[in-house]
């Protein structure tokens, strides 16, 4: 397989660190590419058509996107014996995926302010709508931090999305300081930052 990727991302970085939980890293080739909001990139568009990435190229030549997507397909690979990343049913389940999906709204809002900041000039930015998306992200990280007493030993794809969100935000440090009023969720990642999945796949500009 090949996966279409850009080392910043965090949601490429989600889709990682689920390959490492896997076992399945060694089975992923990367192509590194540098998309821009403001104009597709002819090749990877070929693989999605949305020209975003992270994208997974299978051996039949089939483009698999988005993060989500491509998790759930990891998830099909896994070995014998191999915890899965998603509880099979029942409430365990559905709490994972919707903390995966609270994880990628807080990614899309952050990202959102980081273009708004990096992309436009100072003279030019609303400040009413870095104001609205930063507070979503700190919404997002206050509902993590009151579950993240739930996060066990075993890891799963709410804990790796987690892994990868606040990285990226402390990462590109877009919404200020998000540890002082969040002890449990910091605490809890300082521990997981430590796994070889996560130091595997730090980002760097």
């Amino acid at each position: 397989m090949m996966l279409y990727y850009t080392p910043t991302s965090p949601f490429v970085r989600k889709v990682l660190i689920a390959a490492h939980e896997l076992g399945l890293a060694e089975r992923i080739e990367t192509t590194m590419l540098r998309p821009s909001p403001l104009a597709p990139n002819a090749e990877l568009s070929g693989a999605n058509p949305l020209s975003k990435i992270p994208a997974l190229i299978l051996d039949d030549g089939t483009g698999l996107y988005d993060s989500r997507v491509i998790c759930e397909y990891l998830e099909t690979l896994r070995a014998p014996g191999v915890p899965s990343l998603v509880p099979a049913s029942g409430p365990e389940r559905f709490r994972t995926l919707r903390l995966q999906a609270l994880c990628d709204g807080v990614l899309e809002a952050g990202i959102l302010v980081f273009y708004e900041r990096a992309m436009r000039p100072p003279a030019l930015h609303w400040e009413e709508w870095l104001a609205g998306q930063t507070q979503k992200v700190l919404q997002g990280l206050d509902a993590l931090d009151r579950e993240c007493d739930h996060f066990g030993d075993n890891v799963d794809l709410a804990q790796v999305a987690a892994g990868a969100t606040i990285g990226w935000l402390e990462f590109r440090n877009v919404c200020g300081d998000l540890r002082s009023s969040r002890p449990r969720l910091f605490a809890w990642y300082e521990r997981f930052t430590a796994r070889p999945s996560m130091r595997a796949t730090v980002p760097v500009s």
